[in-house]
């Protein structure tokens, strides 16, 4: 399936305190999402079999990936293979855009 998608027809959903998502786009194996996060939010510890590539577009962030901790800005990317627990604390306002190969069909059904 081929598409052209305008960012003022995609929807903004609220996932959790201070976190909101955008679905960018996805086919079966391919899932682009922006993710809004308020300062002081938290993507609570959680694992899926999806495998995840994030980008830092704006502000700062505490990820721990598998018990492992780092702190991104923009411009940073991570890496999160197929059921690795992971978190992120946004410390300054920001965005992450983020894939996941399959799609989140989880995320769709909400």
């Amino acid at each position: 399936m081929s598409a052209f998608l305008k960012n003022n027809q995609m929807p903004v959903d609220q996932m959790a305190a201070g976190i909101q998502r955008q679905i960018l786009g996805y086919q079966e194996n391919l899932m682009l999402v922006k993710v809004f996060f308020a300062e002081g939010s938290v993507a609570e510890r959680h694992s899926h079999p999806h495998q995840q590539i994030g980008h830092v577009l704006e502000g700062r962030f505490e990820l721990e990936i598998d018990g492992k901790h780092e702190v991104l800005v923009a411009g940073d990317s991570f890496v999160v293979a197929a059921n690795l627990p992971h978190t992120a604390i946004c410390l300054k306002k920001g965005v992450i855009l983020d894939s996941f190969s399959p799609a989140r069909k989880d995320f769709l059904n909400k």
